[in-house]
C-alpha cells in the first residue's frame, strides 16, 4: 500500500508559516531532565507537550523521523500528564510500526506493556481514549497481548469505558476473529445485562453486523419495550428490521407491529427513519397513511428549515407512486397546516404538493383555508416574503380554479381586492387569473366587472391600471356598466380640460385659500350634460386636494402616455357598444363626443411641457386612430375593436390550456407502472443502480451518499462505464503515463489519476503537482510516491468548486531516477477542461419572472450564430441539448414553417445561478435552401463568469458534426 492510500483516522490542521525543527533540537526537548521515575516541572512538560505535536505534524507531512522512536518510548511514555497521554494516542496512530520488510518493530513490545497498564489505569478518561486507539490498531501482533485487558473493561463501572470496550472488541473481532472468536456470545451477555443506553446501541450494533441471528433473538425477547429504549438505540432497532425484511421478505409480519410503535417515539430521528422503513416494507393504505401523517406532523414540530424541505421531499416522492397518491389525496388539509411556517421555500413545495393533490372531493376545503392564507397576509408586512408568499396563493388560487370552474366564483371577489395591492407582481398575477376567467366563465362576467368597477379608483400601479381599463373595456356590455366605467375614468382623470386645469393650479398654489372657490373649472365638469359626467363631478369634489391628485391624471403627468393609449382603445370599444344599445341618436352623440373630448385632451397635455416626459409617436398615432374611428363609426372597425380582440384572447388562452393537459398527460403516463406481456425482464445483476432503488439497501445508499461516493445517473446508457470521462494527460511515449477520471460532484471535483511507470527504473517522491484557473481551488497537495520500475499507482486529488464557470486544471508530474545524479524530471500534463455543464440544469419560470431577470441581469453576451445547420427547428434543438437549457417559448408558438424564430430559454445551476438567453434566429432564403441558419443568441446572467462560460460553450457546439 502506498503512502497517499495510507488510512488516517485523525485530520490535523498544520500551520504551514513555521519553519520545520530539526531532529536534534526535538530530541533535546522530548528528552529534557533524564530523571526515572520522571517528576517533571510544569514547565518541561509544557515543552515536551509542544515538542511531541512538532512530531506528529512532520510525520503526518510525511517526514520518516526513526531516531524519535526511543527518545519518546524512555522519556514521555512513562508520562502521567493528560494532554501528554492523548497526544501519544495520535502519535501511535500515525508512526510507522513495521520496518520496511513488514515486521513489527522491537520497540513496539514496549508500547504495548504501556497501553496494558494504560487499560488497567484507575482513571476512565484513560481507559476508554486508549480503547478507542486501539480501534484503529491494524496490528494483531500488538494487540494480542492486550485481549484480557480489554474483556476486563466490560465490567468496569463507567459507562465511557464500557461502549468503548464494546466497540474495540467489535473493530478486532471484524479486523481479526482468531484474536477473540467468541466476540458475539460475550456481547450477547453483556447486552443482556446493560443498562446504560449508549453501551447498549454499541453492543446491539456489533451484533447486527457480527452476528445478526443473535441480534434478533435479543430483540424478540424484549420487542414490546422498544419504546422505553433511548433513541440511539431505536435508530439501530429500526436499521435492523429494515435490513432482516430487506433480505427476507417473509419476516415483515414479526417486525411490522415494532415499526408502528417506533412511529410514537419521541425522538424525531426515529420517527423519520421508522417511516421511511414502514413504506419500504408495506405498500398497504393504512402504513402509507401512517407513514405520511408521521412525515407530516414531522414537518411541522421541527423548527429547522432544512429539515422541514428534507421531509416534504419524502412526502413529494410519496406521491409519485401511483397507489400512494389516493392516499396523501385524503391528507391535503393536514398538509396544509406547514403553510404556518414562515419559510417561502418551505410554503413554495407545501402549496405545490396540495395543488398536485387536489380533487373534487377537497378542493373546496382547500380554496376556504387558501382564502384564509391570503387575507392574513393582507396586513402583514414586517417580514419580507409576504409579498412573494402572497403571489403564490394567488398562482395556486388561478390554478385551483382553472382546475375546477365550480370554484371561481368563491375566489374572484377576495381575489380581486388585491388589485389595489402595493405589491405589482401579486396584483398582475391576480390580473391575468381575472382575464381568464372572465373569459372563459361566462355566467361570472356580471360579478367581475361589479368587482373591477368598485376597486378600479383604487389601482396604484400603471401597469395594472392598463390592464383593468382592457379588461373593463371588452366586457361591459350593459348601458349602466359602460356609464359606470366613463364615470370611473372621469374620476381618474380628474377635471378637464387638464392643461388648463393644471395650469390655474399651479397659478394659484400662491393663495390655497381661494383654491377651494375656483368656480370656472367646476363649470366644465358640469356643462356636459350626460349621465356620466354629473356623476363624475359628484364623486370628484372630495378628492379635490392639494397633492392629491387622481390615478391616471398622476401616470399621464408622470409622463407615462401608454396608458393614455390603453385608455382610448378602451373609450373607443364602449363608445361603439354604446352606439349598438342605445337608439337615441342625441345620447350616441353625447357619449362619443365625451369619448374623444377626453382624448383630446389628454393629446393636447403630450404635447404640452407640463408632462415629465413628451408623448412619444406611437402613442400620438394611436390615439388620433381611435379619434378617427370613433368619427366615422364605421361596422368594419366595430368588428375589429369588439370582436378580433377577443378572439385573440380565446385562441392564446385555449392554446395555453392544451399545453397545460399535455403536460399533465405526460405526468399521468410517466407515473402509471403497466406492465405489458411482451416486457423484458429486467436481471437484477444486469440493471443499473439507479433502476433498482427500490431493491437496494436504503441505509447503505444514505450512508454513501454521506460519504459523496453516489453515482450520478448515467443520461444515454444506464450501463456505461467510466471510461467516457476518462482524460488523457500524458504520451504514450512519455517515461510516466498518466490519465484521469474526472468526477464531478456538487461542491468538488475529484480526479483519480492512474500514473504508470514505463521505464525501467525505479522512479521516487514522484509527485503530482496541479494548479488551477477560473473558480476552483485545490483542496490539498497530493502526497509523493515511490514507483518499481512498470509499476503503477493512483492518486486521487480534490478540487473545490465555488460558482459556475469554466475551470481548468494544470500540471505537471516531476520525479527523481533512483541512482541517478542528474536533476528532477518533469512530465507536462495537458489540461483538463472542466464543464460548465455538468452544473447546469434545466429548468422553468413564468414569462413574467423571466421579463424581471432580464431586466435585473447586468451581464450580457452576445453570440453570433455560425452553423452548418440549414433547419431552424433543429438548430434550436441542438442548442438546447449542448447547453443544458429548457425552452420556455410553447411548442405550438414554434410550430409550423416561417422564415424566423424567436424562443427563449432558461437554465439554474446547482449553485442556484440563473442563466437565460434568447435566440432570434433566421433562414436567408435569398441565399437558398441548403443556406445555414443565422441570426443570434443573447444570454444574460448575475455574474460575468455564467454568462461568458456559456457563450463560449454555444460558440463551441454551434456546429453540427457529421456522423
Amino acid at each position: 500500500m502506498t503512502a497517499a492510500e495510507n488510512v488516517c483516522y485523525t485530520l490535523i490542521n498544520v500551520p504551514m508559516d513555521s519553519e520545520p525543527p530539526s531532529e536534534i533540537s526535538l530530541k533535546n526537548d522530548l528528552g529534557n531532565l533524564i530523571s526515572f521515575p520522571p517528576c517533571l516541572e510544569k514547565g518541561d512538560v509544557k515543552l515536551k507537550t509542544e515538542a511531541l505535536k512538532k512530531v506528529i505534524i512532520m510525520i503526518l507531512n510525511g517526514e520518516k523521523l526513526p531516531g524519535l522512536l526511543m527518545t519518546i518510548i524512555r522519556f514521555v511514555l512513562p508520562l502521567q500528564d493528560h494532554t501528554i497521554k492523548k497526544l501519544l494516542l495520535v502519535f501511535w496512530e500515525i508512526v510507522p510500526k513495521t520496518t520496511p520488510d513488514g515486521r513489527l518493530l522491537q520497540e513496539m513490545i514496549l508500547v504495548c506493556d504501556a497501553y496494558r497498564k494504560d487499560l488497567q489505569h484507575p482513571n476512565e478518561f484513560i481507559r476508554g481514549s486508549t480503547l478507542r486507539f486501539l480501534c484503529k490498531l491494524k496490528e494483531a501482533e500488538l494487540l494480542e497481548p492486550l485481549m484480557p485487558a480489554i474483556r476486563a473493561c466490560l465490567e468496569h463501572r463507567h459507562s465511557y469505558v464500557r461502549r468503548n470496550a464494546v466497540l474495540a472488541i467489535y473493530t478486532i473481532y471484524r479486523n481479526f476473529e482468531h484474536l477473540i472468536p467468541d466476540a458475539p456470545e460475550l456481547i450477547h451477555d453483556f447486552l443482556v445485562n446493560e443498562k446504560d443506553a449508549s453501551c447498549k446501541r454499541n453492543a446491539f450494533m456489533m451484533l447486527i453486523h457480527a452476528d445478526q441471528d443473535r441480534a434478533l433473538d435479543y430483540l424478540s425477547t424484549c420487542i414490546d419495550q422498544v419504546q422505553t429504549f433511548g433513541d440511539i438505540l431505536q435508530l439501530v432497532i429500526v436499521e435492523l428490521i429494515y435490513k432482516v425484511c430487506h433480505a427476507n421478505p417473509s419476516e415483515r409480519a414479526r417486525f411490522i407491529r415494532c415499526i408502528y410503535n417506533l412511529l410514537q417515539s419521541s425522538s424525531p430521528a426515529v420517527k423519520y427513519e421508522a417511516a421511511g422503513t414502514l413504506v419500504t416494507l408495506s405498500s398497504a393504505p393504512t402504513a402509507i397513511k401512517a407513514a405520511a401523517q408521521c412525515y407530516i406532523d414531522l414537518i411541522i414540530k421541527e423548527s429547522d428549515n432544512n429539515v422541514k424541505l428534507i421531509v416534504l421531499d419524502r412526502l413529494i416522492e410519496l406521491k409519485e407512486h401511483p397507489s400512494h397518491e389516493r392516499v396523501l389525496q385524503d391528507l391535503v388539509m393536514d398538509i396544509l397546516r406547514v403553510l404556518s411556517t414562515p419559510d417561502l421555500e418551505v410554503r413554495k413545495k407545501t402549496l405545490q404538493l396540495a395543488l398536485d393533490l387536489v380533487s373534487s372531493r377537497n378542493v373546496e376545503e382547500l380554496v376556504i383555508v387558501l382564502k384564509k392564507e391570503v387575507i392574513k397576509t393582507n396586513n402583514v408586512t414586517e417580514h419580507e416574503d409576504t409579498d412573494k408568499y402572497r403571489q403564490l396563493l394567488v398562482r395556486t388560487l388561478h390554478s385551483c380554479s382553472v382546475r375546477f370552474p365550480d370554484m371561481a366564483a368563491n375566489v374572484i371577489p377576495v381575489l380581486m381586492e388585491f388589485l389595489s395591492d402595493n405589491n405589482e407582481a401579486a396584483a398582475a398575477d391576480v390580473l391575468e387569473f381575472v382575464r381568464e376567467a372572465i373569459q372563459r366563465f361566462d355566467n361570472l362576467r356580471p360579478l367581475i366587472v361589479e368587482k373591477m368597477l368598485e376597486v378600479f379608483h383604487a389601482i396604484k400601479s400603471v401597469k395594472i391600471y392598463r390592464g383593468a381599463l382592457w379588461i373593463l373595456g371588452e366586457y361591459c356590455s350593459t348601458k349602466e356598466d359602460i356609464q359606470s366605467v366613463m364615470t370611473e375614468v372621469r374620476r381618474s382623470l380628474g377635471e378637464i380640460p387638464i392643461v388648463e386645469s393644471e395650469i390655474k393650479k399651479e397659478a394659484g398654489e400662491l393663495k390655497p385659500e381661494e383654491e377651494v372657490s375656483v368656480g370656472p373649472a367646476q363649470k366644465l365638469v358640469t356643462e356636459m350634460g350626460t349621465y356620466a359626467t354629473q356623476s363624475a363631478l359628484s364623486s370628484s369634489r372630495p378628492a379635490k386636494k392639494e397633492e392629491d391628485r387622481p390615478p391616471l391624471r398622476g401616470f399621464l403627468l408622470d409622463g407615462d402616455f401608454f396608458v393614455a393609449a390603453s385608455l382610448a382603445t378602451t373609450l373607443t370599444k364602449i363608445a361603439l357598444r354604446y352606439v349598438s344599445l342605445v337608439q337615441e341618436k342625441k345620447k350616441q352623440n353625447s357619449f362619443i363626443a365625451e369619448a374623444m373630448l377626453l382624448m383630446a385632451t389628454i393629446l393636447h397635455l403630450g404635447k404640452s411641457s407640463l408632462p415629465k416626459k413628451p408623448i412619444t409617436d406611437d402613442d400620438v398615432d394611436r390615439i388620433s386612430l381611435c379619434l378617427k374611428v370613433l368619427s366615422e363609426c364605421s361596422p368594419l372597425m366595430n368588428d375589429i375593436f369588439n370582436k378580433e380582440c377577443r378572439q385573440s384572447l380565446s385562441h392564446m388562452l385555449s392554446a395555453k390550456l392544451e399545453e397545460e393537459k399535455l403536460s399533465q398527460k405526460k405526468e399521468s403516463e410517466k407515473r402509471n407502472v403497466t406492465v405489458q406481456p411482451d416486457d423484458p425482464i429486467s436481471f437484477m445483476q444486469l440493471t443499473a443502480k439507479n433502476e433498482m432503488s427500490s431493491k437496494e439497501d436504503q441505509f447503505q445508499l444514505s450512508l454513501l451518499a454521506a460519504m459523496g461516493n453516489t453515482q450520478r445517473k448515467e443520461a444515454a446508457d444506464p450501463l456505461a462505464s467510466k471510461l467516457n470521462k476518462v482524460t488523457q494527460l500524458t504520451g504514450f511515449s512519455d517515461p510516466v503515463y498518466a490519465e484521469a477520471y474526472v468526477h464531478v460532484n456538487q461542491y468538488d471535483i475529484v480526479l483519480d489519476v492512474l500514473v504508470v511507470n514505463q521505464t525501467s527504473d525505479t522512479l521516487q517522491n514522484c509527485t503530482l503537482e496541479l494548479a488551477t484557473l477560473g473558480d476552483l481551488k485545490l483542496v490539498e497537495k497530493p502526497s509523493p510516491l515511490t514507483l518499481a520500475p512498470h509499476d503503477f499507482a493512483n492518486i486521487k486529488a480534490n478540487v473545490k468548486v465555488a460558482s459556475t464557470e469554466n475551470g481548468i486544471i494544470f500540471g505537471n508530474i516531476v520525479y527523481d531516477v533512483s541512482g541517478a545524479a542528474s536533476d528532477r524530471n518533469c512530465v507536462v500534463l495537458s489540461d483538463i477542461h472542466i464543464d460548465i455543464m455538468d452544473y447546469i440544469q434545466p429548468a422553468s419560470c413564468t414569462d413574467a419572472e423571466f421579463r424581471q431577470m432580464w431586466a435585473e441581469f447586468e451581464w450580457e453576451n452576445k453570440v453570433t450564430v455560425n452553423t452548418n445547420i440549414v433547419d431552424l427547428n433543429e438548430y434550436l434543438q441542438h442548442i438546447l441539448k449542448s447547453t443544458n437549457m429548457k425552452c420556455l417559448t410553447p411548442e405550438k408558438a414554434l410550430s409550423g414553417y416561417c422564415g424566423f424564430m424567436a424562443a427563449n430559454l432558461y437554465a439554474r445551476s446547482i449553485f442556484g445561478e440563473d442563466a437565460l438567453a434568447n435566440v432570434s434566429i433566421e433562414k436567408p432564403i435569398h441565399l437558398g435552401p441548403e443556406a445555414p441558419v443565422t441570426g443570434h443568441i443573447r444570454i444574460r446572467a448575475k455574474s460575468q463568469g455564467m454568462a461568458l462560460s456559456l457563450g463560449d460553450k454555444i460558440n463551441l457546439s454551434q456546429k453540427k458534426t457529421s456522423l
